[in-house]
């Protein structure tokens, strides 16, 4: 029986030992050996992975037509024997399926996406217009294929199941703007919520959201133009509060700046609680996996800063 969150989000079904994972590619295409180690972490910790051949497809720099890559994650969704869809890799390409996806499909079947990075555009369709939620997880290409030294087993695995996260913190884990505040979690990658913006399918969280933004090898001006963007977009007119990932290779060498005091200055002027240095998304270390959609809370208080998953995405 569906569930719904506290904000309206409906709950997908949730993923144990024994799953099945359907494994898509829905931006770019991967090396084939870092799959084949995705696949058999993923087999280690109890999951079952199923994919279909045309996953190899090459396109230029993406897995294939637009077209294809929406047919196979729909593929997924549409699977009785699938418990979640799980993208092997971001990089580009994940905007191009949206007009080729039934949002009808996707809200009845609740089936569970994973992934972060490009795939934020799906997050985003999933979140603010099919109304179902989704995990700020990790991909194969990179993460699973690497096994426990780049991703969280628990949070992974926890955030898939039918309890909430609860307590997440980090040693990296700082305030920018210090109080609390709680709200659903909503958000992904800077750069395809700015540019999801004037689409149809733009990143429109509810008010009293907490933001959970974060990026990848973007200088500290274009993360200024790209908050900017967003604030001139409103997006952060009713916002709880806002948790920042790590900003990885981010600054600019040699010059000035940083991306860190670019995020400080914009949590002092938007005046809501701020964390910067969650590692979910693109991090250093093992990536946390997120639930979004669901009910969380911002505590930023400089002795015990963290991050807390009230709400399972999944019932």
């Amino acid at each position: 029986m569906a569930v719904k969150t506290r904000a309206g989000l409906t709950t997908v079904r949730p993923v144990g030992p024994g799953s099945r994972i359907a494994l898509i590619a829905p931006a770019s295409h991967f090396d084939r050996d870092e799959f084949d180690r995705g696949v058999a972490e993923l087999q280690r910790i109890g999951l079952v992975p199923v994919f279909d051949e045309n996953v190899f497809a090459r396109d230029g720099f993406v897995a294939g037509s637009a077209d294809r890559r929406a047919a196979e994650f729909l593929a997924g969704v549409n699977r009785d024997d699938v418990d979640a869809v799980m993208a092997v890799r971001g990089g580009y390409g994940s905007a191009e399926l949206l007009p080729f996806l039934d949002v009808a499909r996707l809200r009845t079947r609740r089936t569970a996406f994973v992934g972060y990075s490009d795939t934020t555009a799906l997050h985003t369709l999933l979140n603010c217009h099919v109304g179902v939620t989704s995990i700020h997880g990790a991909m194969i290409d990179g993460r699973l294929s690497r096994g426990e030294a780049a991703y969280d087993r628990r949070s992974f695995l926890d955030s898939l199941a039918a309890s909430p996260l609860g307590e997440l913190t980090a040693p990296g884990l700082e305030v920018l703007a210090a109080g609390e505040a709680s709200g659903p979690l909503f958000g992904g990658t800077l750069t395809q919520i700015a540019h999801s913006l004037g689409t149809p399918y733009a990143f429109a969280p509810p008010a009293g959201a907490i933001l959970f933004l974060e990026d990848v090898g973007e200088r500290p001006y274009r993360i200024r133009r790209l908050l900017t963007h967003l604030e001139q977009a409103y997006v952060f007119r009713h916002i709880g509060g806002v948790v920042f990932g790590e900003f990885v290779r981010c600054d600019e060498p040699g010059l000035p700046g940083s991306a860190r005091a670019v995020l400080a200055a914009f949590a002092r002027e938007v005046g809501k609680p701020c964390l910067f240095g969650f590692p979910s998304g693109h991090t250093e270390g093992p990536m946390l996996s997120l639930p979004f959609g669901v009910d969380a809370r911002v505590v930023a208080d400089a002795s015990r800063p963290r991050l807390i998953i009230d709400e399972a995405a999944a019932c």
